[in-house]
């Protein structure tokens, strides 16, 4: 191996590549980039592959619980679970609760057009086509909802996190229409008083 192509594998290694964000301010990890960009949370780390055994981990500090915070993902390469019609990944999300205010509940939304709630024709869904309970996990909430329709959420409850505490979330991602950009609203729940 030549001297440049040692210098092209080392500054295109995953744990470099996950190391913190690139210069477009997006992290890279499997066959997507993840930004922070709309704000109200900040990425800490990105990294793994996006299969099951290597899922996309994302760790995350919101600071925000009112208004939710938008992910934006978007297509870097070929997924490795990718075939012609759909595109598809597993993801484990860890947040760090720092909006000062505990959380009784967490949701998540897909969406292909911002503000627009995913629907059945866009193809884009918590595993739709392989609805299997064992892909989605949360370490703080005993149990979980799954809506597919009329729009794309997963919703986490029967479990708190305190300020400044931890959770970890995991689902999975599919796309049988794939677009090169979409979003995953995070919205934490408060106690209403």
């Amino acid at each position: 191996m030549t001297r440049r192509w040692r210098i092209l594998a080392v500054l295109l290694s995953p744990a470099l590549i996950s190391a913190g964000p690139a210069d477009d301010g997006r992290w890279y990890a499997g066959a997507y980039s993840f930004s922070d960009e709309l704000g109200g949370f900040r990425i800490l780390s990105v990294s793994g592959t996006g299969t099951r055994d290597d899922p996309i981990e994302i760790s995350e500090e919101m600071d925000q619980a009112t208004p939710p915070v938008t992910l934006v993902i978007r297509a870097a390469k070929p997924s490795p679970l990718q075939s012609a019609e759909q595109s598809s990944f597993h993801l484990r999300v860890t947040v760090v609760n720092q909006s000062g205010l505990a959380w009784i509940g967490f949701g998540f939304e897909l969406q292909e057009i911002r503000g627009k709630p995913s629907d059945f024709d866009d193809g884009l869904s918590f595993g739709q086509t392989n609805p299997n309970p064992d892909f989605i996990s949360s370490d703080r909430f005993a149990r979980f909802v799954n809506r597919f329709e009329s729009y794309d959420r997963l919703s986490f409850e029967d479990g708190y996190v305190d300020p400044l505490g931890r959770t970890n979330f995991g689902f999975f991602v599919t796309d049988v229409t794939p677009v090169p950009e979409f979003y995953l609203v995070q919205d934490p729940r408060i106690p209403s008083s």
